[in-house]
């Protein structure tokens, strides 16, 4: 270990506080935590020089890459003007022209208003709370119930967290948050008296955090259907399978569904800077007019011009090096190597999302205390690659960006820490 790492460290131990992360574990000095340094394309590289494949981009926010000309190019201009300026009060540039872009993705009578703010919480606590306020506004004051889906994860903050169904994330904070009903399945939202109920909210085609669990086909199509039948709200959470993940730009647009409020974050800036976005109908945004109905919600650094500029930027990549038209070949390379390489193991794979269940040669799970996911995951460093397990389901969610020669080379690294894992 040279001294650069080793003073790293020291101060990481003595001071950071690292999220989901047992810090008994971390800071045991058996275990050497990796200090990333550098990227480049798909790979990153640690303080001691090892190269790994990003195989998680970078906590799934990654789209083209680490180190994209183009995007340091658009964060570098906007440098040149200015870094930041309030949102509260004033308008700028890029945020105008972020806003208009992605409304261009839908029909012009549908998505066609815009609020920024930071992350994926924080585009799901904004329509949560829209769908309440607008409620409260349009003389609907009992018409304020939740409705998510069991283990569902939207986020942290405490309005999202109440969204959670993961009950080791959640359940110790419950009371605190808002009231939300869960279910299973669209058959159990059916029971729910839809009178009551404000919005429903969903992850589309895919939940991530509940190991990578997929809906059955039409089931959104068949929820929004009901949702328009019954007057709820729908609210989809595409903080993940938004830019390009799921094979179409977003995920709801394989079922040709158009939610009352789309939540985008992640890969909106390319996995380059925290920003967020909840877009919305018109009609709903009007319901917010006037000095009695503002939506008194904001942050500091909402609509930076930063992460506006390399928003702007990313969606230029779309276009320019045509993502969405090269996803399929990579998609169906991707499906290939995967269902290759782990025949035991269940898989879940959903564009360029794929989850690798681990299970025994029997086909029944490990026990829990057993971390066999942690284990794989730690072990597939030494064959360079990174990524993270949800329980023993391990991830691998690449950059868009990676060519079917390094979608092998990640396959091909995490076979290995599975095969030496003894799986």
């Amino acid at each position: 270990m040279n001294e650069h790492t080793a003073q790293w460290l020291s101060q990481d131990r003595r001071h950071c506080w690292h999220p989901f992360t047992d810090q008994r574990e971390w800071c045991d000095p058996a275990f050497e935590p990796l200090v990333l340094v550098r990227g480049r394309g798909v790979w990153l590289w640690d303080s001691e020089g090892r190269r790994y494949f990003d195989g998680n981009s970078s906590i799934w926010t990654n789209i083209h890459g680490h180190a994209h000309p183009v995007l340091n190019a658009a964060l570098r201009e906007q440098l040149e003007d200015v870094a930041h300026t309030s949102y509260l009060g004033f308008a700028n540039p890029r945020a105008s022209e972020l806003a208009a872009s992605l409304c261009g993705f839908f029909p012009s009578d549908s998505l066609s208003r815009v609020f920024f703010s930071d992350d994926g919480s924080t585009a799901v606590e904004c329509a949560v709370k829209m769908a309440l306020q607008y409620r409260m506004q349009t003389g609907e004051p009992k018409r304020v119930g939740l409705v998510a889906f069991d283990n569902a994860y939207h986020g942290d903050t405490m309005g999202a967290a109440s969204l959670g169904g993961v009950s080791l994330f959640f359940d110790r904070f419950r009371k605190f948050g808002m009231p939300v009903t869960f279910v299973r399945d669209l058959e159990e939202l059916k029971s729910l008296n839809s009178a009551e109920i404000a919005a429903v909210i969903i992850e589309p085609l895919v939940q991530g955090v509940n190991q990578i669990h997929l809906w059955p086909e039409g089931m959104l199509r068949d929820l929004r259907a009901w949702c328009d039948g019954h007057g709820v709200h729908l609210i989809l959470d595409e903080v993940m399978t938004g830019f390009g993940r799921t094979g179409s730009m977003f995920a709801c647009q394989q079922e040709q569904v158009i939610p009352d409020f789309l939540c985008l974050a992640k890969g909106l800036t390319g996995g380059y800077l925290p920003l967020a976005a909840t877009l919305t109908k018109n009609a709903i945004y009007r319901v917010f007019e006037g000095k009695e109905h503002v939506f008194y919600y904001g942050h500091s650094y909402t609509a930076n011009p930063l992460g506006c500029a390399a928003a702007l930027a990313n969606l230029e990549i779309f276009t320019e090096e045509k993502v969405i038209e090269m996803l399929p070949g990579k998609i169906e390379a991707f499906s290939d190597l995967l269902r290759q390489a782990f025949r035991q193991h269940r898989l879940r794979i959903c564009g360029m999302i794929a989850g690798i269940e681990l299970r025994d040669a029997n086909g029944e799970a490990y026990p829990a205390d057993q971390q066999m996911g942690a284990r794989v995951c730690y072990a597939a460093r030494k064959y360079g690659l990174l990524t993270r397990p949800i329980r023993d389901t391990v991830v691998l969610m690449p950059p868009l960006c990676s060519t079917v020669d390094e979608l092998g080379y990640a396959v091909a690294a995490l076979q290995s820490a599975v095969e030496e894992c003894g799986l």
